[in-house]
């Protein structure tokens, strides 16, 4: 990993949670809803990281899968499905996602 990708991360990770209690009582909601502000911002995270974690995956996967169907015609099935497979991350962070929501 490049040390921009763990400063985003580790920005995510320590400053969203320090600063969202503060970001609720400035909006003048009661202490009840900061439950509700986490849990979005949990929503956010899940549906946004791992859309992040699929773009990356497919961005090397992609590249490889052609270059092997270039070389040999009949794998490009096989490389279809591998970069197919880095959708389930998105499906998992929607479900995940939706299953947040109802506790909204």
């Amino acid at each position: 990993m490049s040390r921009k990708i763990i400063s985003y991360l580790g920005f995510l990770l320590l400053y969203v949670p320090l600063f969202a209690p503060q970001a609720l009582a400035a909006a003048g909601t009661e202490t009840g809803s900061l439950d509700k502000g986490l849990t979005a911002i949990g929503i956010g995270l899940a549906v946004g990281l791992g859309a992040l974690a699929t773009g990356w995956a497919q961005s090397r996967i992609g590249p490889a899968g052609l270059g092997a169907a270039a070389e040999k015609p009949e794998m490009q099935g096989l490389a279809l499905i591998f970069l197919l497979l880095p959708e389930t991350l998105v499906i998992f962070g929607l479900v995940v996602a939706f299953m947040l929501i109802g506790r909204l």
